[in-house]
């Protein structure tokens, strides 16, 4: 995009920049778990009460592996705007207690801020320290003055490098004013020099962390109840060419990711974007260059499609997504036309959104989230005898759906009072 302008200060990037790497935190936060299960002191088959108080009873067969898996079908605090940034995990847990399960334990992957609170309390539980201190003494003991919790972007912290959020509308770079407390350290508190993330990488790839045999189990897939989704323990699951990988991301600015049979790893780690969120293709680019097994074509083939939809009313758009999906039959971009219809929304391009949305709803008739985000894009400019229609048909395809059912009560609500 042109004439853009980018609000600047003159301190350069070096080796004493503190990125802020949002939920690329959880990795710690799993590594913490993990040295405790090594160490005996916790097991996945831990019910979290026995180690967190006043739980609600929907919440009481939860275990330590469905908070890392993202299984737990708790809420999730942040959809919630009376939790306050101060909020205690126990006042956090009173409050969500007056909430429904949104799914059956077990059952799915539903990412969740409200597990990774939950870690943190039964870290504090067993260890005594708080979770920011036993993270950095177990894994950061030589990199201390190189990292610093805090989830708060208005906190005035030495070094630390802001997250720049892209406006469409006056098309600046506009710094990060999110505020969060402390029970978010553990899903997104982590600031961190490269060196000192290099350091914690070589610190994992030597098992000076974890024995191989922990991370292995760390790295194993999660029985998910419906069959389909894939998740390690807290970690991203990719096999390019049949060779795995494991890693995550945050904040669409940072992301890490682990190939032990290459023995490599690649830490990237930046303050903003402008459109779509690069991080996955910045990490496949990379790859490839270190070794051409690890192109993955899947990822080349979606950049593609994001270019094509990214150009303001391009009718080539869905041609060119016709085009590459017809490369390779087993290619499903139902995720990516999703996320390409919310960065649309975002972006106030809702009707090129509802274009998106309505494309991924075709190719995907059976999809419960295809028709949610539909009914979220009509809802948008206010079409609500669609929005309504499709948040039905998500339901229809998944009673479980506490969002569909939410937005049909709201709309019917809005319908009725005019």
């Amino acid at each position: 995009m042109s004439n853009i302008t980018v609000q600047k200060t003159q301190k350069k990037v070096g080796p004493d920049s503190m990125f802020r790497i949002y939920s690329t935190s959880k990795l710690m936060t799993n590594v913490g778990i993990f040295q405790l299960i090594e160490q005996g002191k916790l097991s996945l088959e831990d019910n979290v009460s026995k180690y967190v108080e006043n739980l609600p009873e929907d919440w009481q067969n939860i275990k330590v592996k469905n908070l890392l898996t993202h299984s737990s079908g708790m809420p999730d605090f942040i959809a919630f705007n009376d939790i306050l940034p101060e909020y205690s995990g126990s006042k956090t847990i009173e409050r969500l207690s007056k909430e429904k399960m949104d799914f059956k334990t077990g059952n799915e992957f539903r990412y969740n801020q409200t597990n990774y609170m939950l870690l943190s309390m039964i870290i504090e539980k067993i260890t005594g320290q708080s979770f920011g201190d036993f993270i950095l003494n177990s894994q950061f003991y030589d990199a201390k003055n190189q990292v610093v919790f805090s989830s708060n972007a208005l906190e005035k912290i030495p070094n630390r490098i802001i997250k720049y959020n892209y406006n469409p509308e006056t098309e600046k770079y506009e710094k990060s004013t999110d505020v969060e407390g402390k029970k978010a350290y553990p899903g997104n508190g982590l600031a961190i020099t490269l060196p000192a993330f290099l350091k914690w990488c070589s610190h994992l790839s030597k098992n000076d962390f974890l024995s191989q045999g922990t991370k292995d189990m760390m790295w194993q897939p999660f029985e998910y109840g419906n069959k389909k989704d894939v998740f390690a323990y807290g970690w991203e699951i990719n096999k390019t060419n049949n060779i795995p990988s494991y890693g995550f991301s945050g904040g669409n600015v940072s992301a890490y990711r682990i190939f032990p049979q290459n023995n490599m790893a690649i830490i990237m780690m930046s303050n903003g974007y402008n459109f779509f969120p690069a991080q996955y293709h910045m990490i496949n680019h990379l790859a490839a260059i270190m070794d051409k097994n690890l192109t993955d074509n899947y990822l080349l083939a979606e950049e593609s499609i994001i270019a094509e939809f990214a150009k303001p009313d391009n009718p080539d758009a869905e041609k060119n997504y016709y085009k590459i999906k017809a490369k390779d039959p087993k290619w499903d971009f139902e995720g990516t036309l999703n996320n390409i219809g919310y960065i649309l929304l975002r972006n106030s391009r809702a009707n090129e959104a509802i274009k998106v949305f309505a494309l991924n709803v075709k190719e995907k008739p059976q999809s419960a989230n295809a028709f949610d985000s539909l009914g979220e894009g009509y809802f948008s400019i206010k079409n609500y005898t669609l929005a309504l229609e499709s948040y039905k048909k998500s339901l229809e395809l998944n009673p479980e759906n506490t969002n569909a059912s939410n937005m049909i009560n709201k709309i019917q609500n809005l319908t009725t009072k005019n």
